[in-house]
């Protein structure tokens, strides 16, 4: 070999290169983004990856002065692997224009400015999301980042200790129409729908706080109604008002529901911030549980090659930031939203997390009584059937509407078909009735 090309192979510095094995790296140091990634044939994806690790770390499209090996060996984010899927191994067929793979980066930490969630996402979900065919689908996070978030402040076990429900799947309604009524009539539906059994009434995420309707104005209203239905039924009710809006003001209304006597407050998530959410649960004076809504997640996570995986904005994002239930799509009724991803959130809530409580999973969209059977069989007991057109549009009424669904509740719980308790309950028979045609069944 000559002078010249001896002197022109590279010395490779392995600590401060944009990639390593995942045995090399300590996995309590660093934040483990997976992606999916699909690439034209031709471009190599171990170059653009590393690029993007650079992108997303140290550097820039150009090399600078600065951004030197040390600077490097403790900053550089770092590739574990790149997957593709069909994995080729001896040629790639001619009929292949697109290469699809599943790629890990490693972020270290300390890169992340402590616990929080804003640089965590613009550290792995930044600029690369301009990439084109690249999504985020999962994070793996150490106890040294996570142990920086308290999570939910009750959590399942925590509501149901204030509910007094051990075991049997909650109900909540969210009140119909979605907004433009007064309080006065929200208050009566309230009513009806907490004396029939709603463990939960909410509102809907169209409704915050509007000029007809003010939050502090349902607060006082409904909680009144709630404890009339309690002397009526012995059964608590949780009232979760939408104080969505700005963060400053959003920490004022919750602070004006918990001083009015309000016992739940709810929270538009993506739209106000999962930093909002994160201020709620971690304020000492916020002593109420709090309802997270999806509403806004599909604009980021739709796509099944861009954005980020809705299992991480409506699972594993919003318990970290101290959601106690979340609401998000069911896989039947009027949401499009694969029954793999609306279990595989579920999950996301209640498995073991480190330190974190367990939080509530709620599906929603079009939820009927004919429903209730399977979600308990994908979901298990620790659910909240969330209903509200179903409830409010019975035909025999709202209280009738949630007895309804109590019923259904009841009869899977005795480990009877819906339709055999049907003949001996009025409300649920008649439900059974009103919605066996719709679209939504």
């Amino acid at each position: 070999m000559s002078k010249m090309a001896k002197e022109e192979v590279p010395k490779y510095e392995y600590l401060d290169m944009p990639e390593a094995l995942p045995e090399g790296i300590d996995p309590e140091e660093f934040v483990i983004a997976t992606y999916y990634v699909s690439l034209p044939t031709g471009i190599d994806p171990r170059k653009i990856m590393q690029s993007a690790a650079i992108e997303q770390s140290t550097g820039t499209w150009v090399p600078v002065p600065g951004e030197t090996a040390e600077v490097r060996r403790k900053h550089v984010a770092r590739v574990i692997g790149i997957y593709e899927v069909p994995y080729h191994e001896w040629y790639i067929p001619s009929d292949v224009r697109w290469r699809q793979f599943i790629v890990q980066i490693a972020f270290p930490v300390v890169n992340l400015c402590g616990s929080q969630l804003p640089m965590l996402l613009s550290t792995i979900a930044g600029n690369i999301t301009f990439y084109g065919k690249l999504k985020l689908l999962d994070v793996r996070f150490p106890w040294k980042y996570i142990k920086g978030f308290k999570g939910p402040k009750f959590g399942i076990d925590g509501i149901r200790n204030y509910l007094k429900v051990d075991k049997r799947p909650l109900l909540n309604n969210m009140i119909k129409p979605c907004t433009g009524y007064p309080p006065e009539l929200g208050a009566k539906l309230f009513y009806e729908a907490a004396v029939g059994g709603s463990d939960i009434i909410k509102d809907d995420e169209l409704l915050a706080n509007a000029e007809f309707n003010k939050v502090e104005d349902r607060v006082v209203k409904y909680m009144e109604m709630a404890d009339k239905a309690y002397e009526e039924t012995g059964e608590r009710t949780i009232y979760t008002p939408n104080i969505t809006d700005d963060p400053p003001k959003a920490l004022e209304l919750a602070e004006k529901v918990v001083e009015l006597g309000g016992n739940g407050i709810m929270i538009n998530v993506v739209t106000a911030g999962f930093g909002t959410l994160r201020t709620l649960a971690e304020d000492p004076s916020i002593k109420v549980p709090i309802l997270a809504h999806m509403d806004f997640a599909g604009a980021i996570s739709m796509s099944r090659e861009c954005g980020l995986a809705s299992t991480l904005i409506m699972g594993k994002f919003t318990r970290i930031c101290g959601a106690d239930i979340v609401v998000y799509p069911a896989p039947f009724g009027k949401a499009q939203y694969l029954k793999e991803r609306y279990i595989e959130v579920a999950h996301n809530l209640t498995y073991p997390f480190y330190h974190l409580k367990r939080t509530f999973p709620m599906p929603s969209g079009g939820i009927l009584v004919n429903h209730v059977p399977q979600i308990v069989q994908d979901l298990g007991y620790d659910v909240v059937i969330a209903a509200g057109g179903a409830i409010h549009a019975h035909p025999m009424g709202p209280r009738a509407g949630a007895k309804a669904f109590r019923q259904a509740i009841d009869a899977v719980m005795q480990g009877i078909s819906i339709q055999e308790y049907a003949k001996e309950k009025e409300e649920l028979r008649v439900a059974l009735e009103a919605w066996k045609t719709s679209k939504l069944f």
